[in-house]
């Protein structure tokens, strides 16, 4: 649980707060979480390299916290070197100052950092406010100059911890160790240049205190990869409707208990983005797949998914889907639609928006309904899956558009009772879920998750083709769609991080992608 709660400044306060109140010294934690810096910082920059350590320090307890690694560091045979811009110390940092004064830690002007080999960054913790300004910003531009690698401390100076907003100016990253729990403003796409390779460095939060302060029914949560994917020994067990990948199955499963998907895809322009649809839905492992596409798209579709009933669609002029024939929308388990489509098939989203079951819109699909009204979404009584990315989230939402990304699409899914998956290279997915006890359902709330890891192999066009049909073929097996989302989203971009490394990111084409999405499963749960 603590691997994967987000939380604000605010929140990060009150529960440091409860330790102090419940006996925890304040020193005795700035000690632990010191020497959980300086040996995780040993194991990233070993000594042999890095033996010159410039140490940037604050007047508040992140500046304490920077004091306490210098002195480790000193006592492991760094050469350290301290700058403290700032005259005024909070006290318990102005006692560490003096102790490494009394060591014969040098104290000295910002330019004898230059010649370092590592800088830490100790300048502002969590909870920044103001703008940096004047001298210190200054300090920060010049740092970032000097290309040497620099760890933050919690959070790069000058970044906010809630929104993720450059404040003015902020240090530039190699390696961030976040404190204790995750904070929001690191999963704000803004930050990824600022944060360079982020971890957690766990202090042992007591639980208790956690869900104390946060409750039940907190909202923000990092996906952890890992827990997406189920080895092969426990394939058999688990829920069927969690985000867990493979989904098991019973021995006896025939193709009509394991879902049928109906995708509705593609336009004589872009052919290809049907056809990849349907191979991220043939990936998923659907019993059924049906294709609707235009008729001239029929015998290409046809020849690269064999095992799909494909249906041919009169078509417009210019090659869009004019209507779909007289289809039973109650016999699908889900409804994917979009991609490809054109903006001639704004009747054929009308349509779908009214159909009885699960529903994925993308791409042009996205594009329809925000020329039809997001309302429309709330006379659906199933679930609804929208896969935006930030230009196709601001037709959509105009009015959100100026918001941070998690505040965005948190308002987004509450105003649509739509899962939201607003695509990025931090994905963040919106949705309600139940509370639930083994005696009382509670009402409905709000989560959001956060997929911490992707690539540069995926901003291609055809990437999001793939994912909505991934996303279509989970849905219509039985997963929720939030927990379709999620798997799917994990499933997609771990799969292009893996080729990548095999490939390079130029060498991942939306095709491969697709056509390594099972190979991937199985590399992952063997």
């Amino acid at each position: 649980m603590l691997n994967q709660v987000i939380v604000t400044a605010d929140r990060m306060r009150a529960i440091e707060s409860l330790m102090f109140a419940a006996g925890m010294p304040v020193a005795a934690l700035m000690e632990k979480v010191a020497g959980l810096i300086a040996r995780r910082l040993a194991e990233i920059y070993p000594i042999a390299t890095y033996r010159r350590v410039g140490i940037l320090v604050g007047s508040g307890h992140n500046g304490g916290d920077a004091l306490v690694v210098a002195r480790e560091l000193w006592h492991r045979g760094r050469e350290v070197r301290v700058y403290s811009p700032l005259a005024k110390h909070k006290p318990l940092t102005r006692v560490h100052r003096c102790y490494a004064q009394s060591l014969g830690i040098p104290f000295v002007d910002l330019e004898e950092l230059k010649t370092c080999d590592l800088i830490v960054d100790g300048l502002f913790g969590f909870g920044l406010e103001r703008n940096i300004q004047g001298e210190l910003a200054g300090i920060i531009d010049k740092v970032n100059t000097w290309g040497i690698p620099i760890l933050s401390i919690d959070l790069p100076s000058g970044i906010h911890t809630d929104t993720g907003a450059v404040m003015g100016v902020a240090i530039r990253a190699t390696h961030t160790l976040c404190l204790g729990l995750w904070k929001r403003g690191l999963f704000a796409e803004s930050t990824l240049s600022y944060v360079g390779q982020v971890e957690r460095l766990d202090f042992d939060i007591p639980e208790f205190m956690v869900r104390q302060v946060l409750g039940d029914a907190h909202a923000e949560w990092r996906i952890d990869p890992k827990q997406i994917f189920r080895h092969s020994s426990q394939s058999s067990r688990g829920n069927p409707a969690s985000s867990c990948l493979p989904i098991p199955r019973a021995i006896t499963t025939h193709k009509y208990q394991v879902g049928h998907l109906l995708l509705i895809v593609g336009s004589q322009t872009y052919g290809g983005a049907a056809l990849l649809a349907s191979l991220g839905a043939k990936a998923s492992g659907v019993g059924m797949l049906t294709i609707a596409v235009p008729n001239s798209l029929r015998l290409m579709v046809l020849a690269q998914v064999p095992d799909a009933l494909i249906i041919g669609c009169p078509e417009t002029d210019r090659g869009a889907i004019a209507q779909l024939p007289e289809l039973d929308l109650h016999k699908y388990q889900a409804i994917a639609c979009g991609c490809g489509l054109s903006l001639e098939a704004k009747a054929i989203v009308e349509r779908v928006i009214k159909a009885p079951c699960p529903l994925v819109l993308d791409a042009d699909g996205l594009t329809l309904l925000a020329s039809l009204g997001i309302d429309r979404l709330k006379a659906r009584s199933q679930a609804t899956i929208l896969t935006p990315h930030w230009g196709e989230f601001s037709r959509l939402f105009p009015e959100l558009k100026l918001e941070d990304r998690l505040t965005a699409v948190q308002r987004a899914a509450s105003q649509t009772g739509a899962t939201i998956l607003l695509k990025g290279a931090r994905t963040a997915i919106s949705f309600c879920d139940r509370l639930a006890t083994s005696s009382l359902e509670m009402p409905e709330y709000q989560q959001t998750w956060v997929n911490p890891e992707s690539t540069p192999a995926l901003a291609r066009g055809g990437s999001g083709d793939v994912l909505a049909g991934v996303i279509g073929g989970l849905l219509a097996q039985g997963m929720t769609g939030g927990n379709a989302a999620i798997a799917a989203t994990v499933w997609h971009s771990q799969t292009a991080i893996w080729l990548a490394k095999q490939r390079t990111e130029m060498g991942v084409d939306p095709l491969i992608l697709a056509q390594n999405l099972l190979s991937f499963l199985a590399h992952k749960t063997v």
